[in-house]
């Protein structure tokens, strides 16, 4: 392939510092995004905060005892939202191929881009100066040849500030990196490289493709590559959400299933509303539930048609659960996700087309009647045994939000 030269943008410390930067008195202090229950999460954690050990996905009770005065707020994901969408705006100035990977990260390929500046370098610095100028934030840029490259120099001079890998420094960046810093390489692949001591990068490119594919089957092939820096993903131009959900984890575990069916019933309203209103239809729905020993288990069903109608949602969703009925156990998490995207839908069948037009001015009642008076103004009765939503940690995603890999 042709040279590329591809930026990852990597906002630091995103939600935290978002509260920081709208709430003066908690500059300088240790901030943690997230629920402070004893089933709380981290969502994000300032660096004030990172410096005692505390950081995102981290249960809130771990951080609490490493950094007792830690201040946990909530946080405003509609707020996160509107800085993300001003973020992508200014990274559309440099180049139309973006790639968003979450809220507050994207690779940009400038290979195009490069005669409108003097280097890529020096797009790296006008863009963090552009987001510290008009968003008073900051973010880190790493610049190499792929995406790989770009992800890993981009956490090499956190935070503010930016890496440049190029061809010539690619194996002086990477050899003496312990292995664990490759793409993928997780508990399992990090103890069958031990086994053949291997920690390092370097001590890993020194192993016959033959040895890898052998341990660790098309995975070792893909590690042999990344160990010499290659890797030729483009840049996915890519603006839709993949997905939207909606989790709750409780304080208390659930231990009546049909609690656990009114909650989902709520979540199916919640994520089709949603659907509506960024005028989107899903094809597949699926629930997540996490029991009382924190086993997860997920399904899905995909329908035949797209839709974004809430009573067939609800009743895709309520169906996936009832297979587990039969073996109930106490729920802490329950979730229902929606994905397949699209900005269309299929027409309905012929015989379909009466309850089709039923739901859809239930749907169209319900959605100007919330959008009035609050989500709170209308109760369906299928939610009407579902708890007050309390214990909800970490963010949901929807359509505005940026999508994951």
């Amino acid at each position: 392939m042709p040279p590329r030269t591809i930026l990852h943008i990597d906002m630091d410390a995103f939600f935290a510092a978002v509260e920081q930067r709208d709430h003066p008195e908690l500059r300088g202090k240790p901030v943690l995004v997230g629920g402070d229950g004893p089933r709380g999460v981290v969502a994000a954690a300032s660096y004030e905060a990172r410096a005692f050990g505390c950081h995102s996905a981290m249960p809130s009770s771990i951080a609490k005892r490493l950094c007792p005065n830690a201040i946990f707020v909530k946080g405003s994901h509609g707020t996160y939202s509107k800085v993300s969408k001003q973020v992508f705006e200014i990274l559309e100035r440099f180049s139309p191929a973006i790639q968003p990977i979450s809220v507050d990260e994207a690779f940009l390929d400038v290979t195009g881009s490069t005669h409108l500046f003097v280097s890529p370098t020096d797009i790296a610095i006008e863009i963090r100066r552009l987001v510290k100028h008009e968003l008073n934030l900051t973010c880190s840029v790493g610049i190499a040849p792929n995406k790989f490259l770009a992800k890993l120099a981009s956490d090499m001079n956190k935070p503010d500030g930016y890496t440049i890998i190029t061809t010539e420094t690619i194996q002086q960046t990477l050899d003496p990196l312990p292995v664990e810093k490759l793409i993928g390489v997780g508990p399992s692949a990090k103890r069958n490289l031990d086994r053949l001591g291997i920690r390092t990068v370097k001590q890993l490119r020194s192993l016959p493709v033959e040895t890898l594919r052998a341990r660790l089957g098309d995975f070792g092939e893909k590690l042999y590559r990344l160990s010499r820096g290659l890797d030729d993903r483009p840049v996915r131009i890519d603006r839709g959400a993949k997905y939207i959900s909606h989790e709750h984890t409780f304080d208390t575990d659930l231990d009546n299933p049909d609690e656990v069916r009114a909650i989902i019933a709520r979540q199916a309203g919640n994520v089709a509303a949603r659907l509506r209103k960024h005028n989107r239809f899903a094809k597949t729905i699926s629930i997540k539930i996490r029991f009382g020993d924190f086993e997860t288990i997920t399904r899905s069903i995909t329908l035949d048609s797209q839709t974004n109608e809430t009573a067939v949602i609800h009743h895709a969703a309520k169906s996936l659960f009832d297979l587990w009925a039969n073996t109930f156990r106490p729920v802490r998490l329950v979730g229902v996700a929606l994905s397949q995207l699209t900005q269309s839908a299929a027409d309905p069948e012929l015989f379909d087309t009466e309850i089709h037009t039923k739901n859809q001015a239930i749907d169209q009642a319900t959605d100007a009647i919330t959008q009035k008076f609050g989500k709170d103004a209308l109760t369906r009765a299928s939610t009407l045994r579902a708890k007050p939503a309390h214990g909800l940690h970490g963010p949901d995603s929807n359509p505005e939000d940026r999508p994951t890999q």
